[in-house]
């Protein structure tokens, strides 16, 4: 679409496998996440508590925990997968281009 930008995220090779970091925008946070080599990107904010996803914890089956209700979202769809979180986070199509780690946006 002529609308979408592409926003950089970070270096492939500052993130390593199992690692989340926020990147920070006037729209709203961003968190990144690198699982085992795909990147994957999504609103920084809980749904539930309102809380930086990027401060909890990836665990098994590439989920992100909050920190706040310990609720988790699937990192790939959005999807909530532990109560209380029941509203999907928004995701976000990831280019790499080499080292290059970026978001499309809106």
């Amino acid at each position: 679409m002529a609308d979408e930008k592409l926003l950089f995220l970070c270096k492939s090779s500052d993130l390593a496998p199992g690692c989340v970091r926020k990147v920070e925008r006037p729209e709203g946070a961003l968190a990144v996440y690198n699982l085992d080599g795909t990147f994957y990107a999504t609103d920084d904010r809980c749904t539930h508590g309102l809380s930086s996803l990027s401060d909890g914890e990836i665990v098994e089956g590439g989920e992100i925990e909050c920190m706040m209700h310990f609720g988790s979202f699937d990192i790939a769809t959005g999807e909530p997968r532990q109560a209380p979180c029941s509203i999907p986070l928004r995701t976000y199509k990831i280019d790499v281009r080499g080292d290059d780690v970026f978001a499309v946006v809106d």
